[in-house]
């Protein structure tokens, strides 16, 4: 039996992974970035706050269940998201 390497280019399957994929999400949503797939700046304001509502809910979900580093680090983006959308508004 061989033992295979792990591939560098691999993308591995975490918590912030998954929060920095959503928040990614609303950031192009409140025309912070460009969208990949236009290479143009668009603002979609619910797109974004469904991506935020999503961060909430995954916040209240996982509550009690986080390492003190995942709960600071979600907390920090919902909070800095939610600011950034109320001043895309």
């Amino acid at each position: 039996m061989t033992v295979h390497e792990p591939s560098p280019n691999k993308l591995e399957a975490s918590f912030s992974t998954l929060v920095i994929s959503i928040a990614t999400s609303a950031v192009v949503s409140l025309g912070l970035e460009k969208n990949p797939q236009t290479d143009k700046f668009e603002k979609n304001l619910d797109l974004a706050q469904y991506s935020i509502d999503l961060l909430v809910l995954l916040k209240g979900k996982t509550k009690n269940n986080l390492t003190p580093s995942e709960q600071t680090y979600l907390d920090a983006i919902v909070q800095d998201l939610q600011l950034k959308f109320v001043q895309a508004k």
